[in-house]
């Protein structure tokens, strides 16, 4: 959709705090910028737009009541069979750890960023991407002859990225009549064929083609057939799949897709505020420190190994801060129903 002139008034408020210099500067705007996703990604990479998404963030954690990390997420784990570590968690060196803003000022931020051909923006879900990716590097697994299975994949740059590395990779996601009504299919977050996975700045079509395959899977129903893989992901996919059951129960039955010694790795929506209370609804399940816990548990006690996991949720001005409805850039957690989230990955070695 073109850009209209609301759009670039828009950006100037959120991203520049002012309003713009002239209607000529409306309009050039307008003529020069593809899409309000473009014209939203050049102002939010601007020398201006980062100043001025800085002193949003120093304004919003110096008010009176900033975010505070509750105690129950500095304990240990119950089971001594989870492995375990609470300092500030990295990409060069990740584990299963939360989203902060620590990393995203890391420099192999920018670089896999880069990689995956998206904005390097302070927002939590080109965290997920980039986490995800510097896994898969930390464990040696973005090597040629690879295989690769891809779970709720939606338009999402990985099976692209993936490919260019050489791994083969089968992208899934939900048959077109299990997400019927509920939206993912007209905002362009749902895949039914390879098309909205093409990245031609990432890889040429003909070696597209020749390494990444397309299938419907729902995720509560894996079939038999898909096995002997090196490795698993999905990116914030398995808490819209009924229940906290239900995606737990997907965690580890996506292990049996794997070869011994192959990788799960999945990131999803994690509870800051309550290790009791929390959301689940058909649509959207948020996951406390305890389901992870007994999860993690059963899986090591079936001869899994779960990274350490690691709940430091960050110190930085962006880690006080709390978005509420209606969102805007940048932010990292949010209020969703009374319930403090923000984004979660979670890695699991076969046994």
């Amino acid at each position: 959709m073109p850009v209209s002139r609301d759009d670039v008034i828009e950006a100037y408020a959120t991203f520049l705090n002012r309003a713009p210099e002239s209607e000529a500067v409306i309009a050039e705007h307008m003529a020069t910028h593809a899409d309000a996703e473009v014209l939203r990604l050049a102002f939010e990479q601007s020398e201006e737009g980062r100043k001025g998404q800085n002193a949003r963030l120093l304004e919003r954690a110096s008010q009176p009541t900033p975010w505070r990390a509750p105690l129950f997420l500095l304990e240990p784990p119950a089971s001594a069979q989870v492995p375990w570590v609470f300092a500030p968690p990295s990409l060069a060196d990740p584990v299963s750890q939360l989203c902060t803003e620590a990393q995203l000022i890391e420099p192999l931020y920018e670089e896999l960023c880069a990689a995956l051909g998206i904005s390097a923006a302070r927002h939590r879900k080109a965290w997920e991407f980039a986490w995800i990716a510097a896994v898969l590097r930390k464990a040696g697994l973005l090597q040629p002859g690879r295989r690769a299975l891809g779970f709720g994949v939606g338009g999402e740059p990985m099976p692209a990225y993936l490919a260019g590395r050489g791994v083969e990779v089968l992208a899934t996601d939900a048959p077109i009549e299990r997400i019927a009504g509920q939206g993912w299919d007209s905002t362009g977050q749902h895949a039914a064929s390879l098309d909205p996975l093409r990245r031609p700045d990432l890889l040429a079509e003909e070696s597209f083609d020749r390494l990444v395959r397309f299938r419907p899977v729902d995720m509560n129903a894996i079939p038999d057939e898909l096995r002997d893989f090196d490795f698993c992901w999905s990116s914030c996919a398995f808490e819209h799949l009924g229940s906290i059951e239900h995606g737990l129960r997907f965690v580890e039955a996506s292990l049996d897709t794997l070869r011994p010694g192959g990788l799960a790795v999945h990131t999803t929506e994690f509870n800051l505020n309550s290790n009791d209370a929390t959301v689940e609804t058909a649509g959207l399940s948020i996951f406390r420190k305890w389901d992870f816990e007994r999860l993690l548990d059963r899986l090591a006690r079936a001869g899994h190994a779960p990274w350490p996991l690691n709940l430091h949720p960050g110190t930085g001005p962006m880690d006080q801060y709390i978005d509420t409805p209606p969102y805007s850039l940048p932010h990292l957690k949010l209020m969703v129903a009374g319930e403090v989230t923000t984004s979660i990955g979670i890695v699991v070695r076969k046994g």
